[in-house]
């Protein structure tokens, strides 16, 4: 029979106290102990971010660009719509590369009679580099020539454009950097209000779902049935053109996209058990809409971000290619290479440039997303 103790019971009323032990009074209890620091989503995402070499490159390219972007413009003394018709189609000398040939100011020139080049009123003394290509048409010895063409053209020595020059003699350094940013800033602040649009709207669609939701996605696939294009420039030809009116007419559609991720990530955790124990609590929507269920979908926004910036710059690339661009004299990497490519032929420097640029930050954003979207998705966690 188990003896319990009760007031009653005498056997167990007269225990001396002395005899009971506190176990473990004077040790500490304590969960067991981490042996390394907790790692958040940020940082696991960072350091897998880190992981990705080509992403990390990406990144640097990209710094590198906008770095030049803001600076580059005042890197010499040049301003952006400075003219020199004494300066025209010069091609690119960089001082540091001439000494080993590369960008050294020279330039062919075809179909030259060889008894003509110790003239040194037409070919000033040492502006020839070399000779080539010699033949003999019709009984005169002809050939062609490479020279240097700011001694050729009578330029003083202290005198350099390191991307040469364009019809009106503007530096196109300055004006490429110059464009560069007209570029970013019109691809960055288009893709920021696309965003928060998308945000807004997706978030209010997936949250309440049911009336609003049909409602509100019908009004998307209205808007996102009319061609893309056809309304772009429509809207340009309306408003007018200029930066304002581009990152206008870059935002019209380019949100839908952001409101179809953001609604179906809402569906996702709408019902998790968190949201439903808030709600119980009596929280109000916007902040369940905005603090409990958005900062789930961060890494989705940052990588669709990441992504649109090149699209962005490629759409206002084409529109001033085809003639809806920014305002002259005003620059952007789509105006250069739509007036490169009048005089390709002739002057090649002049669409290289800008092609190498807006290829760059194209492979590079897309390589960066890449990268962002891998670091962002969660079933990647820890690993």
């Amino acid at each position: 029979m188990l003896n319990v103790y009760t007031p009653d019971n005498e056997k167990y009323n007269n225990i001396d106290k002395s005899k009971f032990v506190l176990v473990q009074a004077e040790k500490e209890i304590h969960d067991a102990k981490f042996e390394t620091k907790a790692v958040g989503f940020f940082k696991d995402a960072a350091m897998r971010f880190i992981r990705s070499k080509i992403s990390v490159v990406a990144l640097i390219g990209i710094l590198f660009i906008l770095f030049l972007a803001i600076f580059g413009p005042g890197m010499n003394e040049y301003g952006y719509n400075d003219q020199n018709l004494d300066y025209i189609n010069l091609p690119p000398k960089i001082p540091v590369l001439a000494e080993y040939g590369i960008f050294d100011g020279g330039r062919v020139l075809q179909n030259r009679r060889v008894d003509g080049l110790d003239d040194t009123s037409r070919y000033p003394e040492g502006c020839i580099l070399r000779v080539f290509n010699e033949r003999e048409v019709k009984g005169v010895k002809m050939c062609d020539i490479e020279v240097d063409y700011y001694k050729y053209a009578g330029i003083p020595e202290d005198v350099v454009f390191w991307f040469g020059s364009d019809y009106l003699g503007r530096d196109l350094w300055t004006r490429m950097w110059r464009g560069a940013r007209v570029s970013l800033f019109i691809a960055f602040i288009s893709v920021f209000v696309n965003v928060f649009i998308g945000i807004v709207y997706g978030a209010v669609a997936g949250y309440y779902g049911g009336k609003t939701d049909m409602i509100m996605m019908r009004i998307t696939e209205i808007i996102n049935a009319m061609p893309q294009l056809v309304v772009v420039t429509l809207f340009i030809l309306f408003f007018g053109t200029g930066i304002l009116s581009i990152i206008l007419a870059l935002v019209v559609q380019n949100w839908i996209g952001t409101a179809r991720m953001i609604r179906a990530q809402f569906y996702r955790f709408k019902g998790s058990e968190y949201v439903l124990a808030s709600r119980t609590l009596g929280v109000k929507d916007r902040v369940l809409i905005f603090r409990h269920i958005l900062p789930n979908s961060i890494g989705p926004i940052i990588t669709r971000a990441m992504m649109a910036i090149p699209g962005a710059i490629f759409t206002e690339s084409f529109l001033a290619y085809i003639g809806l661009g920014i305002r002259a004299p005003e620059s952007s990497i789509g105006v250069l290479l739509s007036q490169g490519q009048k005089v390709m032929q002739q002057y090649p420097n002049q669409v290289l440039f800008p092609a190498i640029m807006i290829s760059i930050l194209m492979i590079s954003f897309n390589m960066l997303s890449n990268g962002l979207r891998d670091a962002f998705d969660p079933t990647q966690r820890g690993a």
